[in-house]
């Protein structure tokens, strides 16, 4: 399964809609503190528009709504339910994606089935709860730097407060690609700048060239 380089991380419909248009495929749709019957009203709304445009999308920590509406997969933090747990629930086909902060995590995520790993924070953030330590860039260098001595070959998801300027750094470090939220639905021009990310992502050097 082809994982995408720009992962979009939304609460809204209309804003995936936005971002489909101007050329993104991978959709996370994320909502917290609401009923289940709230959380599969939008998230049925979210899937129509990706069905639409042929995007992905991935659930934040839902694995029984994702199995309930046929979303394309989830994405599970350090404390959501555990992969194993999940992968029994949603058979093969299903995409799992999993949060880590360090090396040690990745490596256990890779041993559990993940499709992906969400690497971060690369900076503070306040869309996301309990925060794990930043990592920075240095952090980065530093995981992705050991990665090659390990028996692993997942997609590695930066995350956490990156913006546009950030790319082209983070792809250095060997990331396959990054998850924005508020860099794309905070601008000006969500779409232009979807289209900006999508430009940067394939035109800077990366590990995976």
């Amino acid at each position: 399964m082809k994982i995408s380089s720009l992962h979009y991380i939304t609460t809204r419909p209309e804003e995936a809609e936005l971002a489909c248009r101007a050329g993104a495929d991978w959709i996370q749709l994320r909502l917290k503190n609401r009923s289940y019957a709230d959380w599969k009203a939008v998230a049925l709304e979210t899937l129509a528009v990706c069905r639409q445009y042929k995007a992905t999308l991935i659930l934040n920590d839902n694995p029984l709504l994702a199995a309930d509406i046929g979303a394309n997969g989830v994405h599970l933090g350090q404390e959501d339910m555990p992969i194993p747990e999940a992968r029994a629930l949603l058979g093969d086909t299903f995409i799992i994606g999993g949060t880590a902060n360090t090396l040690e995590t990745i490596l256990a995520h890779q041993r559990d089935g993940v499709n992906y790993v969400g690497l971060g924070p690369f900076r503070f953030t306040t869309t996301k709860e309990k925060l794990s330590p930043v990592l920075g860039l240095q952090g980065y260098e530093q995981i992705l730097s050991a990665l090659p001595r390990q028996p692993i070959s997942l997609p590695i998801i930066a995350i956490g407060g990156i913006t546009l300027a950030d790319v082209p750094a983070l792809l250095e470090t060997g990331v396959y690609g990054v998850a924005v939220s508020s860099a794309i639905t905070g601008a000006s021009d969500p779409a232009a700048q979807t289209r900006l990310f999508l430009r940067q992502l394939t035109t800077s050097p990366s590990f995976f060239d």
